[in-house]
Protein backbone atom coordinates (compact mmCIF):
# COMPACT_ATOMS: atom_id res chain seq x y z
CA UNK A 1 0.00 0.00 0.00
CA UNK A 2 1.45 3.55 -0.84
CA UNK A 3 2.21 5.79 1.93
CA UNK A 4 0.00 8.66 2.40
CA UNK A 5 1.51 12.06 0.73
CA UNK A 6 1.11 15.33 2.49
CA UNK A 7 2.19 18.40 2.13
CA UNK A 8 3.42 20.71 5.02
CA UNK A 9 1.49 23.98 5.28
CA UNK A 10 3.97 26.17 6.81
CA UNK A 11 5.35 27.65 3.59
CA UNK A 12 1.78 28.79 3.19
CA UNK A 13 0.69 30.43 6.15
CA UNK A 14 -0.13 33.67 4.19
CA UNK A 15 -3.66 31.85 3.34
CA UNK A 16 -6.13 30.98 5.50
CA UNK A 17 -6.49 26.99 6.09
CA UNK A 18 -9.86 26.75 3.95
CA UNK A 19 -8.50 28.25 1.47
CA UNK A 20 -5.09 25.86 1.14
CA UNK A 21 -7.52 22.91 1.84
CA UNK A 22 -9.64 23.85 -1.68
CA UNK A 23 -5.98 24.08 -3.65
CA UNK A 24 -4.41 21.16 -1.77
CA UNK A 25 -7.59 18.67 -3.15
CA UNK A 26 -7.08 19.93 -6.28
CA UNK A 27 -3.11 19.38 -6.40
CA UNK A 28 -3.90 15.47 -5.80
CA UNK A 29 -2.72 14.98 -1.80
CA UNK A 30 -4.21 13.00 0.92
CA UNK A 31 -3.59 14.97 3.35
CA UNK A 32 -1.39 17.67 5.12
CA UNK A 33 0.92 18.65 7.76
CA UNK A 34 -0.43 21.83 9.68
CA UNK A 35 1.36 24.20 11.02
CA UNK A 36 1.76 26.03 14.08
CA UNK A 37 1.14 29.88 12.84
CA UNK A 38 -0.92 31.53 10.48
CA UNK A 39 -4.71 30.31 11.36
CA UNK A 40 -3.73 26.70 10.32
CA UNK A 41 -3.12 25.29 13.91
CA UNK A 42 -3.23 27.08 17.03
CA UNK A 43 -1.84 25.58 19.80
CA UNK A 44 -3.42 28.26 22.65
CA UNK A 45 -6.84 28.02 20.88
CA UNK A 46 -6.66 24.35 20.65
CA UNK A 47 -6.61 24.18 24.33
CA UNK A 48 -8.90 27.29 25.85
CA UNK A 49 -11.69 26.23 23.05
CA UNK A 50 -13.23 22.90 23.69
CA UNK A 51 -15.01 23.21 20.07
CA UNK A 52 -11.21 24.41 18.60
CA UNK A 53 -10.44 20.74 16.94
CA UNK A 54 -13.72 19.11 16.39
CA UNK A 55 -14.24 21.90 13.98
CA UNK A 56 -11.06 21.53 12.77
CA UNK A 57 -11.08 17.82 12.20
CA UNK A 58 -14.56 18.98 10.34
CA UNK A 59 -12.84 21.66 8.10
CA UNK A 60 -10.13 18.59 6.91
CA UNK A 61 -12.97 16.45 6.18
CA UNK A 62 -14.63 18.70 4.10
CA UNK A 63 -12.18 18.75 1.99
CA UNK A 64 -11.22 14.81 2.29
CA UNK A 65 -8.31 15.42 4.33
CA UNK A 66 -5.87 13.73 6.78
CA UNK A 67 -3.80 15.19 9.18
CA UNK A 68 -0.33 12.87 10.43
CA UNK A 69 1.31 15.41 12.16
CA UNK A 70 1.26 18.75 13.21
CA UNK A 71 4.50 21.26 13.36
CA UNK A 72 6.21 24.04 15.85
CA UNK A 73 9.48 24.42 14.27
CA UNK A 74 9.20 28.34 15.19
CA UNK A 75 8.46 28.22 18.70
CA UNK A 76 10.86 25.16 19.24
CA UNK A 77 13.45 27.13 17.88
CA UNK A 78 13.58 29.50 20.78
CA UNK A 79 13.83 26.41 23.18
CA UNK A 80 18.08 26.58 23.22
CA UNK A 81 18.59 29.54 20.91
CA UNK A 82 20.28 32.41 22.09
CA UNK A 83 17.63 34.90 22.09
CA UNK A 84 17.66 38.64 19.85
CA UNK A 85 15.62 40.27 17.41
CA UNK A 86 15.24 37.82 14.73
CA UNK A 87 13.14 35.86 17.20
CA UNK A 88 10.56 38.19 17.64
CA UNK A 89 9.81 37.95 13.90
CA UNK A 90 8.38 34.55 14.29
CA UNK A 91 7.15 34.00 18.00
CA UNK A 92 3.59 34.21 18.58
CA UNK A 93 3.68 38.05 20.54
CA UNK A 94 3.00 35.73 24.30
CA UNK A 95 6.08 33.81 24.08
CA UNK A 96 8.42 36.43 23.23
CA UNK A 97 6.37 38.89 25.86
CA UNK A 98 8.96 41.96 26.56
CA UNK A 99 12.23 39.66 25.06
CA UNK A 100 13.76 38.87 28.06
CA UNK A 101 16.05 36.02 26.75
CA UNK A 102 15.64 33.98 29.88
CA UNK A 103 11.80 34.53 29.50
CA UNK A 104 11.54 33.56 25.96
CA UNK A 105 13.28 30.58 26.39
CA UNK A 106 10.92 29.48 29.13
CA UNK A 107 8.04 30.52 27.66
CA UNK A 108 9.03 28.83 24.39
CA UNK A 109 9.18 25.59 26.01
CA UNK A 110 5.84 25.65 28.14
CA UNK A 111 4.33 26.09 24.56
CA UNK A 112 6.15 23.04 23.17
CA UNK A 113 4.80 21.50 26.14
CA UNK A 114 1.08 22.83 25.64
CA UNK A 115 2.33 21.38 21.61
CA UNK A 116 2.11 18.09 22.93
CA UNK A 117 -1.55 18.55 25.22
CA UNK A 118 -3.03 19.97 21.76
CA UNK A 119 -1.70 17.29 19.89
CA UNK A 120 -3.04 14.64 22.15
CA UNK A 121 -6.75 16.37 21.71
CA UNK A 122 -6.39 16.79 18.16
CA UNK A 123 -5.54 12.74 18.26
CA UNK A 124 -2.24 13.09 16.32
CA UNK A 125 0.54 11.56 17.76
CA UNK A 126 3.51 13.27 15.82
CA UNK A 127 5.18 17.18 16.26
CA UNK A 128 7.48 17.94 14.40
CA UNK A 129 10.10 21.00 14.81
CA UNK A 130 13.49 22.55 16.21
CA UNK A 131 15.59 22.48 19.34
CA UNK A 132 17.36 25.66 18.36
CA UNK A 133 20.82 25.26 19.71
CA UNK A 134 23.01 27.31 22.11
CA UNK A 135 26.48 26.50 20.67
CA UNK A 136 25.41 26.84 16.93
CA UNK A 137 28.27 30.11 16.90
CA UNK A 138 30.75 27.89 17.54
CA UNK A 139 30.53 25.85 14.85
CA UNK A 140 33.82 26.48 13.04
CA UNK A 141 36.71 26.34 16.06
CA UNK A 142 38.43 29.34 16.26
CA UNK A 143 38.75 31.18 18.15
CA UNK A 144 39.95 27.40 19.55
CA UNK A 145 36.62 26.19 21.09
CA UNK A 146 37.29 24.49 24.52
CA UNK A 147 35.12 20.72 24.08
CA UNK A 148 33.61 22.07 27.34
CA UNK A 149 32.07 24.37 25.84
CA UNK A 150 30.07 22.21 23.33
CA UNK A 151 29.37 19.56 25.84
CA UNK A 152 27.57 22.63 27.96
CA UNK A 153 25.44 22.95 24.56
CA UNK A 154 24.25 19.47 25.32
CA UNK A 155 23.77 19.37 28.57
CA UNK A 156 21.60 22.47 28.61
CA UNK A 157 19.84 20.48 25.53
CA UNK A 158 19.03 17.72 28.55
CA UNK A 159 18.16 19.90 31.23
CA UNK A 160 15.39 21.81 28.96
CA UNK A 161 14.13 19.07 26.62
CA UNK A 162 14.19 15.78 28.87
CA UNK A 163 10.97 17.68 31.10
CA UNK A 164 9.33 18.61 27.53
CA UNK A 165 10.14 14.94 26.13
CA UNK A 166 8.41 13.77 29.60
CA UNK A 167 5.26 15.71 28.58
CA UNK A 168 5.10 14.26 24.98
CA UNK A 169 5.65 10.70 26.62
CA UNK A 170 2.74 11.20 28.89
CA UNK A 171 0.59 12.54 25.82
CA UNK A 172 1.06 9.79 23.52
CA UNK A 173 2.77 12.10 21.01
CA UNK A 174 6.43 11.75 19.75
CA UNK A 175 9.03 14.52 19.03
CA UNK A 176 10.14 14.79 15.45
CA UNK A 177 13.72 16.82 15.58
CA UNK A 178 14.24 18.26 12.01
CA UNK A 179 17.70 17.27 11.37
CA UNK A 180 19.09 21.51 10.03
CA UNK A 181 21.35 23.74 10.23
CA UNK A 182 21.03 25.81 13.63
CA UNK A 183 20.11 22.94 15.80
CA UNK A 184 21.48 21.33 18.11
CA UNK A 185 21.58 18.27 15.67
CA UNK A 186 22.31 19.03 12.40
CA UNK A 187 24.11 15.69 10.72
CA UNK A 188 24.51 12.37 11.63
CA UNK A 189 26.99 12.52 14.23
CA UNK A 190 25.38 15.26 15.96
CA UNK A 191 22.30 13.37 15.50
CA UNK A 192 23.67 10.76 17.08
CA UNK A 193 25.58 12.83 20.25
CA UNK A 194 21.62 14.60 20.59
CA UNK A 195 20.28 11.10 20.90
CA UNK A 196 22.88 10.28 23.72
CA UNK A 197 22.75 13.65 25.84
CA UNK A 198 18.35 12.65 25.52
CA UNK A 199 19.42 9.35 27.12
CA UNK A 200 17.41 7.66 24.13
CA UNK A 201 14.36 9.10 24.95
CA UNK A 202 11.66 7.41 23.95
CA UNK A 203 9.30 10.01 22.88
CA UNK A 204 12.52 11.45 20.69
CA UNK A 205 13.49 11.01 17.00
CA UNK A 206 13.55 12.56 13.68
CA UNK A 207 11.58 14.33 11.10
CA UNK A 208 13.60 13.31 8.24
CA UNK A 209 14.30 15.70 5.58
CA UNK A 210 17.04 15.25 2.99
CA UNK A 211 17.28 19.04 1.33
CA UNK A 212 19.20 19.94 5.44
CA UNK A 213 21.61 16.98 4.74
CA UNK A 214 22.61 16.65 0.77
CA UNK A 215 24.37 20.22 0.53
CA UNK A 216 26.84 19.27 3.73
CA UNK A 217 27.74 16.69 1.83
CA UNK A 218 25.52 14.00 4.77
CA UNK A 219 24.32 10.83 2.47
CA UNK A 220 20.49 10.92 3.14
CA UNK A 221 20.06 7.39 2.94
CA UNK A 222 22.59 6.39 4.96
CA UNK A 223 20.91 8.87 7.98
CA UNK A 224 17.83 7.03 7.24
CA UNK A 225 19.58 3.62 7.86
CA UNK A 226 21.59 4.84 10.94
CA UNK A 227 18.65 5.77 13.36
CA UNK A 228 15.65 3.07 11.76
CA UNK A 229 13.86 3.20 15.14
CA UNK A 230 14.04 6.91 14.96
CA UNK A 231 12.24 8.14 12.19
CA UNK A 232 9.37 9.36 12.83
CA UNK A 233 8.14 11.24 10.11
CA UNK A 234 9.54 12.37 6.44
CA UNK A 235 9.70 15.51 4.84
CA UNK A 236 9.98 15.70 0.45
CA UNK A 237 12.28 17.95 -0.01
CA UNK A 238 14.98 18.68 -2.70
CA UNK A 239 18.21 20.78 -3.14
CA UNK A 240 20.44 21.48 -5.57
CA UNK A 241 24.35 22.05 -5.00
CA UNK A 242 25.43 23.97 -7.92
CA UNK A 243 29.24 25.22 -6.56
CA UNK A 244 31.01 27.13 -9.81
CA UNK A 245 34.26 27.78 -7.80
CA UNK A 246 33.23 31.44 -6.59
CA UNK A 247 30.54 30.25 -3.37
CA UNK A 248 30.94 27.59 -0.91
CA UNK A 249 28.46 25.73 1.17
CA UNK A 250 27.83 28.06 3.83
CA UNK A 251 25.76 30.35 1.55
CA UNK A 252 28.13 33.52 1.59
CA UNK A 253 25.76 35.67 3.25
CA UNK A 254 23.44 35.31 0.13
CA UNK A 255 19.30 34.97 0.15
CA UNK A 256 17.96 31.93 -1.19
CA UNK A 257 17.05 32.53 -4.87
CA UNK A 258 20.35 34.65 -5.46
CA UNK A 259 21.88 32.53 -8.14
CA UNK A 260 25.58 32.98 -6.92
CA UNK A 261 24.67 30.64 -4.42
CA UNK A 262 26.33 27.88 -4.34
CA UNK A 263 23.36 25.57 -3.37
CA UNK A 264 19.44 26.10 -2.42
CA UNK A 265 16.38 24.56 -2.21
CA UNK A 266 14.44 23.44 -5.08
CA UNK A 267 11.41 21.77 -5.74
CA UNK A 268 11.14 17.87 -6.16
CA UNK A 269 12.91 16.32 -8.94
CA UNK A 270 15.06 19.53 -9.71
CA UNK A 271 17.61 19.09 -7.09
CA UNK A 272 20.33 16.93 -6.29
CA UNK A 273 18.46 14.65 -4.29
CA UNK A 274 18.89 11.10 -5.27
CA UNK A 275 15.26 9.57 -3.96
CA UNK A 276 15.05 6.87 -5.24
CA UNK A 277 17.92 5.22 -2.65
CA UNK A 278 15.55 7.16 -0.12
CA UNK A 279 12.73 5.35 -0.58
CA UNK A 280 14.50 2.20 -1.05
CA UNK A 281 16.19 3.33 2.53
CA UNK A 282 12.40 3.63 4.33
CA UNK A 283 11.38 0.20 2.66
CA UNK A 284 14.37 -1.10 4.50
CA UNK A 285 13.16 0.31 7.87
CA UNK A 286 10.19 -0.45 7.61
CA UNK A 287 8.68 2.84 7.22
CA UNK A 288 4.54 3.31 6.01
CA UNK A 289 4.20 7.12 7.74
CA UNK A 290 3.11 9.70 5.34
CA UNK A 291 5.80 11.42 2.63
CA UNK A 292 5.24 14.89 3.37
CA UNK A 293 5.80 17.74 0.71
CA UNK A 294 7.39 20.77 2.17
CA UNK A 295 8.21 23.00 -0.85
CA UNK A 296 10.34 25.56 -1.14
CA UNK A 297 11.57 26.73 -4.32
CA UNK A 298 12.39 30.68 -5.17
CA UNK A 299 12.55 30.20 -9.05
CA UNK A 300 8.93 28.23 -9.21
CA UNK A 301 5.48 29.02 -9.05
CA UNK A 302 4.52 27.16 -5.90
CA UNK A 303 1.13 25.74 -7.07
CA UNK A 304 2.91 24.99 -10.35
CA UNK A 305 5.43 23.21 -8.13
CA UNK A 306 3.13 21.81 -5.36
CA UNK A 307 1.17 20.12 -7.82
CA UNK A 308 4.40 18.79 -9.81
CA UNK A 309 5.44 17.47 -6.49
CA UNK A 310 2.64 15.42 -5.40
CA UNK A 311 2.94 13.64 -8.83
CA UNK A 312 6.72 13.00 -8.38
CA UNK A 313 6.36 11.23 -5.18
CA UNK A 314 3.06 9.40 -6.50
CA UNK A 315 5.86 8.34 -8.87
CA UNK A 316 8.97 7.71 -7.06
CA UNK A 317 7.56 5.88 -4.09
CA UNK A 318 7.13 2.12 -4.72
CA UNK A 319 6.56 -0.76 -2.05
CA UNK A 320 9.36 -3.33 -0.82
CA UNK A 321 9.66 -6.47 -2.92
CA UNK A 322 8.00 -9.50 -1.18
CA UNK A 323 9.78 -12.32 -2.90
CA UNK A 324 13.49 -12.26 -3.72
CA UNK A 325 13.85 -11.41 -7.59
CA UNK A 326 15.96 -15.19 -7.55
CA UNK A 327 13.15 -17.30 -6.02
CA UNK A 328 12.04 -18.43 -9.48
CA UNK A 329 14.95 -20.01 -10.33
CA UNK A 330 14.81 -22.34 -7.68
CA UNK A 331 12.93 -25.74 -8.68
CA UNK A 332 11.36 -25.91 -5.50
CA UNK A 333 9.96 -22.27 -5.53
CA UNK A 334 8.89 -23.64 -9.04
CA UNK A 335 6.99 -27.13 -7.55
CA UNK A 336 5.39 -24.55 -4.94
CA UNK A 337 3.49 -22.69 -7.89
CA UNK A 338 2.20 -25.88 -9.64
Amino acid sequence: MARPVTVFTGQWADLPLETLLQKVKEFGYDGVELACWGDHFEVRKALEDDEYCAKKRELLAKYGMQVYAISNHLVGQAVLDNIDLRHKAILPDYVWGDGDPAGVNQRAADELKDTARAAQKFGVSIVNGFTGSSIWHLLYSFPPVPPDMIEEGYRLLAERFIPILDVFEECGVKFALEVHPTEIAFDLYTAERTLEALKGHPAFGFNFDPSHLIWQGVDPAQFIRYFPDRIFHVHMKDAIVKRDGKGGILGSHLNFGDPRRAWDFRSLGHGSVDFEEIIRALNDIGYQGPLSVEWEDSGMDREFGAKEACEFVRRIDFPPSKVAFDAAFDKAEQTKKG
